[in-house]
């Protein structure tokens, strides 16, 4: 296992849209290892998604739990998700967003409140789920990633991005 090195905006691979996958093979497990020590290994990350490390699958990893944003009503720890799909969605939230990819900047953007999803596990079998809140918002923007878009393109308007706050 080890960590994968982070593309950065304005990379042009970040715009690839990405494969499903349809190997799950042991080179597919050690990669999707790697990829949650990448984001775990990075200080408060609770996303990231194949391409961000340039690796064009549909593969998203997110984990809520650990996050203390307002927003975090609801978590299901850690998801690994293949190929995921938005079945449903409803309502809206306008929230503060950052990324691995966009280190210094974070916006506001408009996403959907709760969705429900459906996906792949990491051994290929099928999952459904409903989620709300801060989990929502970031399976969102990891999906944006898989469909070659990063947050910058979701801003609300342009006057909403900020130059990222380095604490000491």
């Amino acid at each position: 296992m080890r960590r994968l090195e982070i593309l950065k905006y304005p990379d042009e691979r970040l715009k690839i849209p990405s494969k499903e996958v349809s190997d799950f093979g042991k080179f597919f497990s050690e990669f999707l290892e790697s990829l949650v020590f990448t984001m775990r290994s990075s200080p408060g990350c609770v996303g990231i998604a194949a391409p961000q490390v340039n690796v064009h699958k549909r593969v998203i990893v997110v984990d809520t739990s650990i996050s203390k944003h307002k927003e975090n009503k609801l978590s299901h720890g850690l998801l690994v998700l293949v190929n995921p799909i938005i079945l449903q969605r409803e309502g809206e939230i306008v929230i503060r967003e950052g990324c691995l990819s966009v280190p210094d900047y974070t916006g506001n953007v408009k996403r959907h409140y709760w969705i429900k999803v459906s996906a792949l596990d990491v051994k290929g079998n099928p999952v459904e789920f409903e989620t709300e809140g801060f989990e929502a918002v970031v399976i969102q923007h990891e999906i944006d990633h898989l469909d070659g878009k990063v947050f910058l393109e979701r801003l609300v308007s342009p006057k909403e991005l900020f130059k990222r706050k380095v604490y000491r």
